[in-house]
């Protein structure tokens, strides 16, 4: 009969156990349990709060900042950071409102009223193009993510303001006789009640999902994050994978520019401004590490509902705009103190599962 060391009953004991370890579900369900605590405590204090018409609408809002937070995290698990989708955002709404107004062609005295499709498709060119040059300084010119990010913020947003001269573009629905209306379904509009832009983000964050569940860039991007240098000696094409992920956040910032737009039925020149945080916040919420390799979809979708609710049900309760930032910051630092923790447990378990002594088979320490 094989002798067992009381050090090997207690780590079989403490592997049955784990799976019942109720301090690290909350920790790691710390999102969906905020969510949940959010929507219990604002629909006490107001009759007003518990409604499907009003989870509709909070949930349009949301779409903005999922998003945006989804691109970020797929930059995020690489190990980076993406300064630039908010001034990304504002551009894209800014091209989007130029082209619905037509663009007059002085040399053949023709004004150019292109359809919505074609307005859609050139201004998601223009978020993966910020992208690409993010990407690009980044993998290949070794600029921090940090720095390169913010460079494109200012670039980003000098160039919306120049093509709008600081002002608005308030009318954005097209000219009826030649066709190119409907912009103003993707703010508006909804399918079986859902708002437009609540689907949208749905599609986005189930092929995001898959690609990263389902698909060897998926691994990639995981590996990148983790250790850079090793998936790299391991085949890992690296820097096509940067290159790529960023491309992604742009065409995702893009897509949160013409919703929005949609929905003010305008574009400014400022538009999501500060968005970039609120996108890192909803990430760190949701449970990703900013030093990379770790996060999910749903965790990042979970994180955005936080920050959307709350913000929300600040607002309908009649906070001030200033406790509610007051609010928001400190969800987001309590968010990274809880990520401290959680990481934190998981480097120091295998440091103390290296450090235990196990029994040779003729009683001598191993």
């Amino acid at each position: 009969m094989t002798d067992v060391s009381p050090a090997d009953k207690r780590a079989r004991r403490e592997s049955l156990g784990s799976g019942f370890d109720l301090g690290r579900i909350l920790l790691e369900g710390r999102a969906f349990f905020a969510l949940i605590a959010i929507i219990v405590v604002f629909s006490i204090l107001s009759p007003f709060y518990f409604s499907t018409s009003n989870f509709l609408i909070m949930a349009s809002h949301v779409a903005i900042f999922g998003l945006l937070a989804i691109g970020m995290l797929l930059v995020i698990l690489t190990g980076g950071i993406d300064l630039s989708v908010g001034s990304t955002l504002g551009l894209a709404g800014v091209i989007a409102g130029f082209l619905m107004q037509g663009v007059q062609l002085d040399a053949f005295g023709v004004v150019l009223y292109p359809p919505v499709w074609v307005v859609v498709v050139l201004t998601l060119c223009v978020g993966a193009l910020v992208g690409a040059i993010n990407g690009v300084l980044i993998a290949y010119f070794k600029v921090p993510a940090f720095v390169a990010t913010l460079g494109l913020l200012y670039v980003a947003r000098g160039i919306a303001l120049l093509m709008t001269n600081g002002l608005t573009y308030n009318n954005l629905g097209g000219r009826p006789e030649l066709g190119n209306t409907g912009f103003n379904w993707l703010g508006f509009d909804r399918l079986f009640t859902v708002p437009i832009g609540v689907i949208i983000l749905a599609v986005v964050a189930l092929v995001c999902s898959v690609l990263l569940n389902r698909t060897a860039f998926g691994r990639w991007v995981y590996s990148t994050g983790g250790n850079a240098r090793a998936a790299e000696l391991s085949g890992v094409p690296v820097k096509r994978v940067q290159v790529t992920v960023y491309i992604l956040s742009g065409i995702c910032a893009a897509i949160a520019g013409l919703v929005l737009s949609s929905q003010l039925t305008s574009a400014g020149p400022t538009a999501g401004t500060t968005y970039e945080l609120t996108a890192i916040a909803a990430v760190v919420i949701g449970g990703a590490a900013l030093t990379g390799g770790r996060g999910n979809i749903r965790g990042t979708m979970l994180g955005a509902f936080v920050i959307g609710f709350l913000s929300d049900g600040l607002v309908i309760i009649g906070v001030s705009s200033y406790w509610q930032t007051v609010f928001t910051g400190a969800v987001i630092v309590l968010a990274v103190l809880l990520n401290s923790i959680q990481y934190g447990r998981r480097r120091a378990r295998p440091a103390a599962a290296a450090a235990t002594p196990t029994s040779s088979p003729t009683g001598s320490a191993a």
